[in-house]
C-alpha cells in the first residue's frame, strides 16, 4: 500500500498499539498522544515505504517516547507532593493472547515500579516484556544490539521484580466486588463497613501538583484512612457530587464528578489479599483535562466542607 491515503490508513490501524507502546513509557496520555502525531508526521514524510509498517512506527513512537521521557523526568523531579501516571480509563489497544500483560502493565502499581528504570530500560521492558517483541525488532527500535537488549531487559526485570512485581488477583469479579462495597460504604459513611475492606496498613495518597487541594502527605492506617474516607465523601454526595465506579489503570476505581458532571478526581483502588491496600487518587487539573470538563477543586472543597458543618 503505497501514497498518502494508504499510509494514513495503515497508521490509524496501528494507532492503538502506537498509543499503548507510548503511554507505558510516558505514563502520560497528553504526552503518549503527543508521541503518536510525531510518528505520523515522521511516516508521512518517510520517502521510502518500509517493509513492515508495524515495525516502523514501534520503532519511531519507542524512540520519540525515550526523547520525550528523557525531559519529562527533569519535571517530574520538580512535581509538587507525589507524582502518579495521568489516569487512563479505557486501553485502545487489545490482543487477546497477551490480556494478562497488558492489564498489568497499565495499572498505577506497575507504571510507578517502571518509574525506577531508566528511559531506554523502560522501552526496552515494554517492548518485550509487555507486547513481546522480538530482540531483533527491539534493537532496531532503540538503536542498540541485541546482546545489550537483553542485558538490559534482564536489569529491568531486576528492578521490577525486586520487591515483588504487582499482580491482579486471580479473580477479577471479586476484586470489582470488593470495589464496589467499598464504593458504597465510603458514600454511606459506613465506618465498620470501611474498616472491613481496608487492609491495617492501607495508604491513602493524591496527586494534586499543588493545583488542587492537597491531603497532606497521605494518610495511613485503616484507622486513619476510615475516618478520612467518612468525613468526606458523604457530604460530598450530599453536595450532588457523583462517585461514579470506573475501570482506571485496568485496576478498580471511581471517577469523581460535581454537581455539573465535571471531573473533580479519579481514584484506583489496589486489591492485595482481599483488602484493599492502597488509593490513589488524581486532582491535578492538568492530568484529567483528557477525560473531560474539569471541576473547580477547590469550590467542590468550600461546598463539602459546609455540607458537613450543616450535617453537625
Amino acid at each position: 500500500m503505497t501514497g498518502t491515503t494508504g499510509r494514513a490508513a495503515e497508521f490509524e490501524e496501528l494507532r492503538p498499539l502506537l498509543f499503548s507502546i507510548a503511554y507505558r513509557i510516558l505514563a502520560s496520555v497528553a504526552e503518549a498522544e503527543d508521541a503518536v502525531q510525531e510518528t505520523w508526521l515522521r511516516y508521512a514524510a518517510a520517502r521510502s515505504s518500509p517493509a513492515s509498517a508495524k515495525a516502523y512506527l514501534s520503532a519511531v513512537v519507542t524512540r520519540v517516547s525515550i526523547n520525550v521521557l528523557r525531559s519529562a523526568r527533569v519535571r517530574r523531579e520538580a512535581y509538587v507532593g507525589p507524582w502518579f501516571p495521568e489516569p487512563l480509563l479505557t486501553d485502545p489497544y487489545q490482543d487477546p493472547e497477551r490480556s494478562a500483560e497488558l492489564a498489568d502493565s497499565v495499572s498505577m502499581a506497575a507504571l510507578m515500579l517502571l518509574e525506577r528504570l531508566s528511559p531506554l530500560e523502560r522501552a526496552v521492558f515494554v517492548l518485550r516484556e509487555v507486547f513481546a517483541f522480538g530482540f531483533d525488532e527491539i534493537a532496531s527500535a532503540v538503536g542498540r544490539s541485541e546482546a545489550a537488549c537483553r542485558q538490559l531487559v534482564v536489569r529491568a526485570r531486576r528492578h521490577m521484580h525486586g520487591d515483588g512485581r504487582p499482580r491482579f488477583e486471580a479473580d477479577r469479579r471479586e476484586r470489582d466486588r470488593l470495589a464496589a462495597r467499598f464504593f458504597d460504604a465510603v458514600t454511606a459513611g459506613d465506618v465498620d463497613g470501611l474498616r472491613e475492606l481496608l487492609a491495617a496498613d492501607v495508604a491513602l495518597v493524591a496527586d494534586s501538583g499543588g493545583k488542587a487541594p492537597q491531603w497532606a502527605d497521605g494518610f495511613f492506617g485503616a484507622g486513619q484512612v476510615t475516618e478520612v474516607l467518612a468525613a468526606l465523601l458523604p457530604p460530598f454526595t450530599r453536595i450532588g457530587g457523583v462517585v461514579e465506579p470506573h475501570q482506571v489503570n485496568g485496576e478498580p476505581g471511581a471517577v469523581l464528578r460535581d454537581p455539573d458532571g465535571k471531573i473533580v478526581s479519579t481514584w484506583t483502588l489496589g486489591v492485595l489479599d482481599g483488602r484493599i491496600q492502597t488509593i490513589r487518587t488524581v486532582s491535578n487539573p492538568d492530568k484529567l483535562g483528557h477525560l473531560g470538563p474539569v471541576a473547580d477543586s477547590w469550590a467542590v472543597l468550600r461546598a463539602t466542607q459546609q455540607a458537613r458543618s450543616a450535617h453537625g
